[in-house]
């Protein structure tokens, strides 16, 4: 990351289990920098993905890299299962893109939101700042259950971050 002009900002948050949010999404090249940044950091992250990702030649690699595939071409209850999965867990990273997609949208999923507030785990903020070249994680809050409050919260924190165009 140095030697393509990048920084890591902040330290490894302390929760054992937490939902991090990766944002803005719109590149894959967020992907890589969100990655090295938790690597340097020593955290062992888990990240969900469209399920296309984890066939031949690459699903290997994928799922070496802490990838959990996600079939979105029908409906699995994907909040339900993970929720399940954090209570079984110790310790728990799961990093989720909150745009869903690389494409450009106006409105986030909020299944990340209703995945921390089902388990009872913190969200943290992980953000990739192409204006500034740096990558990392910001404060973390536990969800009040109140969405529409908490996302005011949450956008605040990704104003002024901006993505690959």
């Amino acid at each position: 990351m140095r030697l393509r002009g990048w920084k890591v900002v902040g330290e490894a948050p302390t929760h054992k289990k937490y939902v991090l949010i990766a944002a803005p999404h719109t590149s894959n090249y967020d992907f890589p920098l969100m990655l090295g940044s938790a690597l340097i950091l020593k955290m062992d992250v888990h990240w969900m993905g469209k399920s296309s990702l984890f066939n031949f030649p690459t699903g290997g690699l994928a799922r070496w890299l802490g990838g959990i595939a996600i079939d979105r071409t029908k409906s699995n209850n994907t909040v339900d299962a993970t929720a399940k999965v954090f209570a079984q867990a110790e310790e728990l990273i799961v990093v989720i893109p909150p745009e869903g997609t690389r494409a450009a949208v106006t409105e986030w999923k909020t299944g990340f939101y209703h995945i921390a507030h089902q388990a009872k785990v913190p969200i943290v903020m992980g953000y990739v700042d192409t204006a500034t070249k740096t990558s990392g994680f910001g404060h973390s809050f536990i969800p009040t259950g109140d969405i529409d409050k908490d996302m005011v919260e949450i956008r605040a924190f990704y104003q002024d971050k901006h993505g690959f165009d």
